[in-house]
């Protein structure tokens, strides 16, 4: 079928102004411009007025400076002020109202309760400044109360309204937050069951898996397929020690720091009163992430429970490798006095440390004597 080219090109300009108009619909900045045309549409009913009084205005160039100052509203989101601003020339100079309805509504929406009331209130001066010039306001207003009556309403509700409109978008963005915040909420919990999920049932399977290999890999120790099945054994060993270390960086909620993060945890207790002394065993930093974030949760446990039931008691942290085995050894000094109030404590803390140390095939203790407080944790390197 054949086409004519005007009518192919009416057909592509057709298309391109509907995907203009698409785009611009509900834009921001078209609002703008829709009520920068708004404005001017009201201030030209105007223009004959304009022209006849004694301003030095003819009708085209009174129609060009109202288009002029109207431009102003195209920039109130960013910059609400230049169109007040010229609301009070054009006041000064035009004696005209409808520009200035806008631009506090425009300050009052886009900048806030205090900004709206210091406009009003410079408005409402300027205009009364400009009132005691003679010869102005004539026929509107002959006298003071008939102009405040009808500057000041026009004042008072266009900045009410906007500041309406300021706190209704403060209570949508709040909103949206919130349910942001509930999403976000909702998937790391989320997250967090199904990491749990997958190292409580896929990790009983590795190690299941890696028992039988080792004991395939024993028994085949005499034949030509031992070391198939000692590389099968190493290979469910690595994939057990990947799967935890995943859990550590994707299933918890924050991102546990390692043993490098122990001198400021160690800090941070000195300056909430209860000091402590640190000592590092070098080899520990080279420990794999799953076992320092258990170290850290351990110190960071222990301190926290001295700063409830002992502060202000010197705390001995000491973490050293003692052979195939990790050490963990926090004390802390006694109060001489019981608090006459009892720590807020819901007890779990301790019961999380202790389930963290026995999933990784270790050990922990609390003793307690008359004058210290001792937490022995014990941990596999490897």
């Amino acid at each position: 079928m054949y086409v004519p080219p005007v009518a192919s090109a009416l057909h592509r300009a057709a298309a391109a102004g509907r995907r203009l108009a698409a785009s611009w619909a509900g834009s921001p900045r078209a609002l703008d411009v829709l009520t920068a045309l708004s404005c001017l549409g009201l201030m030209a009913l105007d223009l004959p007025g304009l022209a006849a009084a004694d301003n030095s205005l003819s009708g085209p160039t009174a129609a060009v400076v109202l288009a002029a100052g109207c431009s102003g509203l195209v920039v109130r989101r960013r910059a609400p002020w230049v169109p007040y601003l010229t609301a009070l020339l054009f006041i000064g100079w035009l004696h005209e109202l409808t520009l200035i309805q806008f631009a506090l509504y425009s300050v009052g929406r886009f900048r806030g309760r205090r900004p709206a009331v210091l406009a009003t209130l410079g408005y409402v001066a300027f205009a009364l400044i400009v009132f005691c010039v003679p010869g102005w306001p004539e026929p509107r207003a002959e006298t003071l109360s008939a102009f405040l009556g009808l500057v000041v309403p026009i004042g008072v509700l266009a900045s009410a309204v906007g500041i309406a409109a300021y706190r209704h978008d403060l209570v949508g963005e709040l909103t949206a937050r919130r349910a942001e915040s509930a999403v976000f909420q909702a998937v790391q919990h989320e997250r967090t069951s199904v990491a749990r999920d997958v190292h409580d049932f896929v990790g009983r399977e590795l190690t299941l898996l890696t028992v039988r290999s080792e004991v395939l890999s024993t028994r085949a120790r005499e034949t030509a397929y031992a070391k198939d099945f000692e590389e099968l054994a190493d290979t469910a060993r690595r994939a057990h020690l990947v799967l935890n270390e995943i859990i550590v960086q994707r299933g918890e909620r924050a991102s546990t720091p390692g043993v490098d993060g122990l001198p400021a945890l160690a800090e941070e207790s000195g300056r909430a009163g209860s000091p402590v002394r640190l000592v590092l065993d070098p080899q520990v930093h080279g420990l794999s992430p799953l076992r320092q974030a258990a170290v850290y949760r351990v110190v960071q446990e222990c301190l926290t429970n001295a700063a409830k039931h002992a502060c202000g008691e010197t705390i001995d942290v000491s973490i050293e490798a003692d052979g195939p085995q990790l050490r963990i050894a926090v004390s802390n000094g006694l109060p001489v006095r019981t608090p006459a109030r009892a720590p807020v404590s819901a007890g779990s803390g301790t019961a999380s440390m202790s389930e963290r140390v026995r999933s990784l095939g270790g050990s922990l203790t609390a003793t307690r004597t008359e004058d210290s407080y001792t937490v022995v944790a014990t941990l596999p390197r490897a």
